[in-house]
């Protein structure tokens, strides 16, 4: 079976440079990594007192992994805006925004071309940490990069995303 059901004749997969997220029904400015959509399901081991001295093995409570958003540190305000719906010092008791402090969001994938070719939405995020500033070093010339870690509570493939035809 081939690997593309449209361009039977393409072998290479696609590449993971190509990307953008969006949220609130906008694309985020910047962002340059991503870290890895995983899923983790528990295994539960079992034997009833007749078995043999091997272990019967079971699924057990799936869990999401944290996704670690990254990108330059620029004016785009949107990691910490989203960040300070969590909290925000100083907020006289009113730290969380229990209204909209989870957010949905989308991954889209792009070939090379940049034509969309995989999107995945992930549900009901939340930032649970922050990186305003990287460590500052004077010695160095990196760009200064800022994060946001996101917990979620799982994600799907987008079945409207099917694979285009390539020429």
């Amino acid at each position: 079976m081939p690997q593309f059901s449209v361009n039977a004749n393409r072998f290479d997969p696609y590449k993971n440079f190509k990307f953008r997220v969006k949220w609130d029904g906008r694309y985020v400015a910047g962002i340059s990594r991503v870290s890895a959509l995983r899923r983790v399901t528990e295994v539960i081991e079992h034997r009833e007192g007749g078995d043999p001295s091997t272990s019967r093995k079971s699924p057990g409570r799936t869990r999401y992994e944290p996704i670690t958003l990254e990108r330059g540190v620029t004016h785009d305000a949107a990691f910490e805006d989203w960040a300070n719906k969590v909290w925000r010092l100083g907020a006289g008791g009113s730290e969380v925004s229990l209204r909209d402090f989870r957010k949905d969001i989308t991954i889209e994938l792009y070939n090379e071309a940049g034509t969309l070719v995989i999107a995945y939405r992930v549900y009901r995020c939340w930032v649970s940490e922050f990186q305003a500033l990287p460590d500052l070093d004077a010695g160095t010339g990196l760009v200064a990069i800022q994060s946001i870690t996101i917990q979620n509570e799982g994600w799907e493939r987008d079945t409207a995303v099917v694979e285009p035809k390539e020429t």
